[in-house]
């Protein structure tokens, strides 16, 4: 954090009261910088996984349009932090790293490229686009962590998505599905966890594509 400097000289044409908020203003500031310690200083590494998902052959051709709303999840799965388990009941972050984006804009991100890439579906848009879709995708993020499950072995990454795909004028679900995807790292070090991640997110997003054009299609035609 930047250090703050308090001037206690305050231009006269300043109301006092005013000049008293500032200053205390700057205080709590200050206070706050104390608080965070050097660990705020620390140098950290940056990490985006942005998976290219092609298009499987048994993807059906559909025509109607999707709404994907943004992404269910608690605030704390959902960080910039890479959350890893050491054990079953205590969750920490690695230290020296972080994610571009919240996994929840990852995951939004990745399943709505792949739905326009794959020209398998007349319209996908995020919500308040301003289109009319037939179908809503509502997704949560349960996990999106590293757990060691072995001692001694490097950690699993775990990404776990609940979907339900919703019929939007009969506001009912039409298909529902838990998507789980556990990727080994190949060492302990954050670049091959990171890896692992991205291998995840690539074949969850892939699953998750096919399955909403599959149980759609399936839908749309039983209606």
């Amino acid at each position: 954090m930047s250090q703050i400097t308090v001037r206690p000289a305050l231009d006269p044409r300043v109301p006092r009261l005013t000049r008293i908020a500032l200053l205390v203003f700057a205080c709590l500031l200050i206070s706050a910088c104390s608080l965070l310690g050097k660990g705020t200083r620390d140098p950290f590494t940056i990490y985006d996984i942005d998976p290219r998902v092609a298009a499987e052959p048994a993807w059906p051709q559909v025509d109607w349009q999707l709404m994907l709303p943004r992404v269910d999840a608690s605030r704390v799965g959902d960080s910039l932090r890479i959350a890893v388990r050491p054990t079953a009941n205590e969750l920490q972050i690695y230290k020296g790293a972080r994610w571009a984006r919240v996994p929840t804009d990852m995951i939004e991100s990745a399943i709505l490229r792949t739905m326009e890439d794959s020209g398998r579906i007349q319209s996908v848009a995020r919500q308040g686009a301003g289109i009319s879709a037939e179908y809503k995708l509502l997704l949560e993020l349960r996990r999106f962590e590293a757990v060691y499950t072995v001692a001694g072995m490097p950690p699993t990454v775990q990404i776990e998505i609940n979907a339900k795909l919703l019929h939007t004028a009969k506001q009912q679900v039409a298909a529902s599905r838990t998507f789980l995807q556990q990727v080994p790292a190949t060492s302990t070090a954050i670049g091959d966890v990171v890896e692992a991640f991205d291998q995840g997110l690539h074949t969850v997003t892939g699953e998750v594509v096919g399955w909403v054009l599959v149980s759609g299609n399936q839908d749309a035609q039983a209606r």
